[in-house]
């Protein structure tokens, strides 16, 4: 499955974004080198979160200790970096939704669902309601008339029951006939297909060798091809060693470096252009925001980028970051392909990777951490990391803010008359957004009281993936 991770040595600085954690404790482990497809990988879409479209309605929402609130619920509108538009609902419904704030595609193990044993349900309601099936035949289905905003109240409002583990009751009657149809019949479905991934996101070796293999992961067909400023001589290659420019699900590529070739490093794009996957997940990269899953979704552009470095002799690193909710914590896969040790710092503690071995460290962190470290290396390898745990929705307690602590976006660009989704064709999501928090619509109101009877202490609130900035210059300059 796909997941946004560390890369190793590129030649060109680049930003690209990471799940991860901050480090309270470190653990490591040394072995032989590891199965290179066996490493994280990066890629996905990445979009800025507009706010609410037009479709939404009032939902109640019932704690397990019987306190109630008011929420707003329905779909949220997303432009996608590149072109395209996406659609979502929230699940983390008491998580205040940032506008302005940019988003990035992850598997569900590195969200919230990563241990919601109703992932696959919920992703069985987004492919049998709105949008993707019209107001009108939804409500054929359970006999009622169905707007657009009540078909998303309780499209909401049955995911939020499964999502959040609360009782989530659309103020419209119809919307709740939609709501209970939806949870009765829906039964468990596979994770969704990345948009886009390359796995690892790093591979390295010596000059005279193809180093890889590098796995795409994608619901379309890749266009593959060397960055500029890669050395003359190396491409990429198939297994046969026959040079590629595009690929399917499941391609295995590589590096091809001739001998000869001086150290240095080189960088593989990849691009598509599809629809991405319902039920995929998206967490945010600004920081702490409502984690959000994927309801329909124009054609949009998708990217994913690995890297190669290769030396003669001396220590050839290469580092992948991989985000475990799970356990709790960053995950650093450190690999050595040279044929000298290499000993590194971080966060205070030296590591030394063996020749031909690869170390993992374990991070053990806290829900909502941030962190920062950089791991450097020889020939200018350097990558710094830095980011924020968001692996659980936020526990009841006082509602979160309902004004964001960024400036409210302008009102997004209406979508074209197909709607901009997978499904509903009626053009009935129309791009809007309030002037402040969208949680006063997903997870509070300022004309509800107080969750009764739960403690003041502050709303655990989820943070987003991770950016991961890379500084890296070519071997030699």
């Amino acid at each position: 499955m796909f997941s946004v991770r560390g890369r190793g040595v590129a030649r060109l600085a680049a930003t690209i974004l990471v799940s991860g954690l901050v480090a309270t404790g470190a653990m490591a482990t040394a072995g032989p080198a590891l199965a290179d497809e066996g490493a994280p990988g990066t890629g996905g879409v990445t979009a800025k979160f507009g706010g609410f479209t037009e479709d939404k309605g009032s939902v109640e929402i019932t704690e397990k200790n019987g306190a109630k609130w008011s929420v707003g619920g329905g779909l949220f509108k997303m432009e996608v970096d590149g072109g395209g538009t996406l659609f979502t609902y929230c699940i983390d419904l008491r998580t205040e939704a940032k506008h302005d704030f940019d988003y990035k595609e992850v598997g569900w193990d590195e969200s919230s669902l990563h241990d919601n044993g109703n992932a696959g349900k919920i992703l069985w309601i987004l492919e049998n309601s709105y949008p993707k099936l019209s107001a009108e035949t939804l409500g054929g289905k359970v006999g009622a008339d169905l707007s657009k905003g009540e078909a998303a109240a309780g499209t909401q409002a049955a995911i939020w029951t499964l999502s959040d583990d609360v009782v989530a009751t659309p103020k419209d009657e119809d919307a709740e006939k939609l709501k209970e149809y939806l949870l009765e019949k829906a039964v468990e479905l596979d994770e969704p297909t990345a948009s886009l991934s390359l796995s690892p996101a790093t591979v390295s070796g010596k000059p005279g060798e193809k180093l890889g293999p590098i796995t795409v992961t994608t619901n379309a067909t890749a266009k593959l091809a060397a960055a500029p400023g890669t050395p003359a001589g190396v491409q990429v290659v198939d297994k046969a060693g026959k040079p590629v420019t595009d690929a399917k699900n499941g391609d295995q590529v590589y590096f091809d470096v001739p001998a000869g070739t001086a150290d240095g490093s080189a960088e593989l794009t990849a691009e598509a252009t599809t629809k991405v996957s319902l039920g995929r997940a998206f967490v945010s990269v600004d920081g702490p925001s409502q984690t959000l899953i994927l309801a329909g979704s124009s054609d949009s552009t998708v990217t994913a980028k690995a890297s190669a470095t290769w030396a003669k002799k001396g220590a050839v690193p290469s580092v992948s970051v991989a985000k475990d909710c799970a356990k709790g914590g960053l995950e650093i896969i450190a690999g050595n392909k040279g044929n000298e040790d290499w000993t590194f710092d971080l966060k205070g503690t030296s590591y030394t990777v063996p020749a031909g071995e690869t170390k993992t460290i374990a991070l053990p962190l806290a829900e909502d951490e941030s962190y920062k470290f950089t791991i450097t290396g020889p020939n200018d390898f350097e990558e710094t990391f830095e980011g924020v745990l968001d692996c659980k929705t936020a526990t009841p307690g006082p509602k979160p803010s309902e004004t964001p602590s960024t400036t409210p976006s302008a009102t997004p660009s209406t979508p074209s008359t197909t709607g901009g989704t997978t499904g509903d064709t009626t053009g009935g999501t129309t791009g809007t957004t309030t002037g402040g928090g969208d949680l006063a619509e997903t997870g509070s109101s300022s004309a509800t009281p107080m969750i009764a009877g739960i403690a003041a202490a502050l709303v655990v609130i989820g943070g987003g993936a991770v950016f991961f900035l890379r500084k890296k210059k070519t071997a030699g300059q």
